[in-house]
This record gives C-alpha cells, sequence and structure tokens, in this order.
C-alpha cells in the first residue's frame, strides 16, 4: 500500500486515482483475463485487504456446481498468494497461503498436491474475562503452538469455549496461523458462522444450504458435539488468558502486561547489552519535554 495523501477528506480518493494512474497495465490485463474466464473474478482496487474481502463477502463456506441438470454440493476450501490467507479458517473455510505458481495452476483448475498432514486439536474452554481482547488471546495460542512445534500442520480448534467466540476472534487466531507456524488454525461451522454469514448479508438460500448441509455431512459444531479425533491435543481455558504485549522481538515472545516492567530491563540489560542507558533522559529539542528508553511516543 503505498500513500501520498493522509490526513484530508480528499486523501483516499486521491491515493486510489494514483494507484490506478500506476497500475493501469496490470489491472487491464486483470480486467481481460474476468471477461476471458468463467471463473475468474476480481475485487476493484481500494475494495479491501484481500483476505478480509475473502471473510466479509466472496467465502460462501458450501459452494454449489450444476452440470447436466445435477447440482452438486461441496465445502468451501482456499489457496491464496498472501500468508494470511488462513484468515478465512475462521469461517470453516480450509484455507492456506500458496506460492504464485501453485495459485496460477489452481486457477486454471489443477488439484494441489500435499501430503496428508498431522492435525493438533485445540481445545477451548470457558471464556475470556472482561478487558482480555482478543489479541492477548492470539498471543498466548501462538506462544503454545511454537512452544507445541506445528509446522506442516493442521491446527483445529474445538470444545465448549467455541460458543463464547466471536467470529471475528476466530478469524483473529486464524489469521495468525504464520505466526504460530501452522499450515492453517481451522474453526468448525456452528451457530455463530451463521450468525456471521447473516450480519455480513449472505443470501438467505445459501445460509440455510450452509446450515443443512454441514449438519447432514457432520461438520456441524455445537454444545453436544463428540471430540473429533486428533494427532496430539493442547488445551486453553479461555479464563485464564490475561492483558499482554508481544516481543521483544516476535508474537511468541508474548509477556504479561504486569510483567512488561521487568521484561523489558532485562531485554535492555541482557539483549541489547543496554542496562546502564534505562534511566537516561534525551531533550527534545525545541519541545519542553524529553524522552527516554521505553517512552511510547506513537503507536500503532
Amino acid at each position: 500500500v503505498i500513500v501520498d495523501e493522509f490526513g484530508t477528506p480528499l486523501a483516499f480518493a486521491r491515493n486510489v486515482e494514483l494507484e490506478y494512474e500506476r497500475n493501469e497495465e496490470r489491472y487491464k490485463f486483470l480486467k481481460w483475463g474476468q471477461q476471458a474466464f468463467r471463473n475468474f473474478r476480481v475485487v476493484p482496487p481500494g475494495t479491501g485487504i484481500c483476505h478480509q474481502v475473502n471473510l466479509e463477502y466472496l467465502g460462501q463456506v458450501v459452494w454449489t456446481n450444476t452440470e447436466s441438470g445435477e447440482t452438486t454440493a461441496y465445502p468451501d476450501t482456499c489457496v491464496g498468494t498472501d500468508s494470511h490467507t488462513t484468515m478465512i479458517n475462521g469461517l470453516g473455510v480450509l484455507g492456506w497461503g500458496v506460492g504464485g505458481i501453485e495459485a496460477e495452476a489452481a486457477m486454471l483448475g489443477q488439484p494441489v498436491s500435499m501430503l496428508l498432514p498431522e492435525v493438533i486439536g485445540f481445545r477451548l474452554t470457558g471464556r475470556l474475562r472482561e478487558g482480555v481482547t482478543a489479541t492477548d488471546l492470539v498471543l498466548t495460542v501462538t506462544q503454545m503452538l511454537r512452544k507445541k512445534g506445528v509446522v506442516g500442520k493442521f491446527v483445529e480448534f474445538f470444545g465448549p469455549g467455541l460458543s463464547n467466540m466471536t467470529l471475528a476472534d476466530r478469524a483473529t487466531i486464524g489469521n495468525m496461523a504464520p505466526e504460530y507456524g501452522a499450515t492453517c488454525g481451522f474453526f468448525p461451522v456452528d451457530g455463530e458462522t451463521i450468525r456471521y454469514l447473516t450480519m455480513s448479508g449472505r443470501e438467505e438460500n445459501r445460509i440455510a444450504l450452509v446450515e443443512a448441509y454441514a449438519k447432514a455431512q457432520g461438520m456441524w459444531r455445537d454444545t453436544g458435539s463428540a471430540d473429533p479425533v486428533f494427532t496430539d491435543l493442547l488445551e486453553l481455558d479461555l479464563g485464564s488468558v490475561v492483558p499482554s504485549m508481544a516481543g521483544p522481538k516476535r508474537p511468541e515472545g508474548r509477556v504479561a502486561l504486569e510483567g512488561i516492567p521487568d521484561g523489558f530491563a532485562k531485554a535492555m540489560e541482557t539483549e541489547y547489552k543496554k542496562a546502564a542507558e534505562i534511566d537516561k533522559r534525551y531533550a527534545v529539542e525545541g519541545t519542553n519535554y524529553d524522552l527516554g528508553h521505553g517512552d511510547v511516543v506513537i503507536a500503532a
């Protein structure tokens, strides 16, 4: 994303205009492709981040195909050229990131080949306490899965705790699959999936099909569902999650909020060898304040 103008009412329109100018040849080619291939759709530039658009608009959970007068329903899947394609797993759609060659092959109708992966079950119980966010949860999950070692494996979340999680929280955890190393972090279809599909404006007949199909195929989760069988298991009580921060380098280096002062001092001393500078203050020219290590000046 290139930002040429900001802080004005016309900033968005101006940035989109410049994007079209710079990428005119690419966009003309994509527009041709949409007309030349029956299964190729283009979402206009400036509409949103690709995996967010997929979650809110494109993903159907269950697709249908009609040939020779016979209609077949089948589960939605997705491979994308963005590592955070895994966000769609929060909607009950199996998906992950691939390279450009694999994506092109899939667009042309070729299958994606892979070895059957191990599937790690992650059982969730309880509910998040007030003041604890999805970010705190995903940092905790990432830390646990990095410690477990799930590279090249699928992770599937299950258990009674799912009944207390919004789809936005599920999508956040699915989005972070590259950070915890798994191919994907999958959530089953349940009542929350249906609620989100309704809220995001999917067609009523599609929503009804998703629920009926998931129940008929044994893919539907509710409070009485039996636990699936997995290669290995982890478990987390959502009530045990505390406010946290990532770092100092990677998301799995989670630090509980109450441990930030000690963690910061330890990092300055052991990792950066600057313990003597912790208490130093530095004047900012032309202002009446000073700054030191640990001050948060701009938070993004």
